[in-house]
């Protein structure tokens, strides 16, 4: 079984929900995040989306594309990155999917992308870029390396194409909470809830939410309706905050910001 099916198994079976950080793959650096990744575990994130930088970046607002440039100008590249976690693998329970562009996969090549990140040992991708009509390719290549692949449903998205959006995926369901792009707020929409009702009548499959989700108690609103929070600017704002006192401090923020978010895992 895939990682992140036995994750959310494990899971479901305890009445237990996930915490899924983002962080951004060489912010600040390519040996830090591998620390990044083991802190995050620690700290009682079950599984990790990894961001590979890419200069247009899709979606993301302002905190994250300054990450991905700074990990840009680190000299930062793919391959970097599969060696990264190659090297830190062995040390981690938690998933691992790649949030990546798919203008790198079709630059790399789909099978060559998806057997070395295998390899590295991913346990599957985002590709936010890649259409439903456009994704068969890209799901059986995932599929036949035993990796999943999920796609995104947006608040725009109607009810019908959001229902073949949710059968095309493996793994879980990506839902974007709010139009727009990536960043922190105050509340999350009142909407919300019917959208993840209603996916939740046509897919037996874990449904995660992000974008907007920043502090515990907006964990636990998302928690209570979804199986799992993704927390991505909350988390690369602070890295940016602190990244020129050094990895160490860096590597401890992200461990401190994780645990002041895993209460909202369990009910108020």
């Amino acid at each position: 079984m895939n990682r992140i099916d036995q994750i959310f198994k494990d899971l479901r079976a305890d009445s237990g929900k996930a915490l899924m950080p983002y962080i951004t793959a060489g912010d600040p650096s390519v040996e830090a995040t591998g620390r990044m990744l083991g802190a995050i575990q620690e700290a009682g994130a079950s599984i990790c989306e990894l961001g590979i930088p890419f200069s247009d970046p899709v979606a993301d607002g302002p905190v994250i594309e300054a990450s991905m440039t700074h990990a840009l100008s680190q000299g930062v590249t793919v391959g970097d990155i599969f060696e990264m976690v190659s090297s830190v693998r062995a040390s981690l329970s938690i998933g691992l999917v790649a949030m990546v562009s798919f203008s790198i996969v079709h630059r790399i090549g789909l099978t060559k992308f998806i057997g070395d990140a295998k390899d590295a040992g991913f346990d599957g991708f985002i590709f936010p870029d890649l259409a439903l009509e456009e994704s068969e390719a890209a799901r059986e290549a995932a599929a036949k390396a035993g990796l999943i692949l999920s796609m995104l449903v947006a608040p725009t998205t109607p009810d019908d194409r959001a229902e073949q959006i949710a059968k095309a995926c493996t793994g879980f369901v990506y839902v974007v909470s709010r139009a727009g792009i990536t960043g922190e707020s105050s509340e999350l929409p009142a909407e919300l809830t019917g959208r993840l009702t209603r996916l939740r009548g046509v897919t037996d499959l874990p449904i995660t939410v992000g974008f907007g989700i920043s502090n515990a108690q907006q964990v636990r609103e998302v928690v209570s309706v979804a199986d799992a929070a993704i927390v991505g600017s909350g988390m690369m704002r602070r890295v940016a905050q602190v990244r020129s006192e050094g990895e160490d401090q860096t590597v401890k923020m992200v461990a401190d910001y994780t645990r002041d978010l895993v209460p909202g895992l369990s009910p108020a």
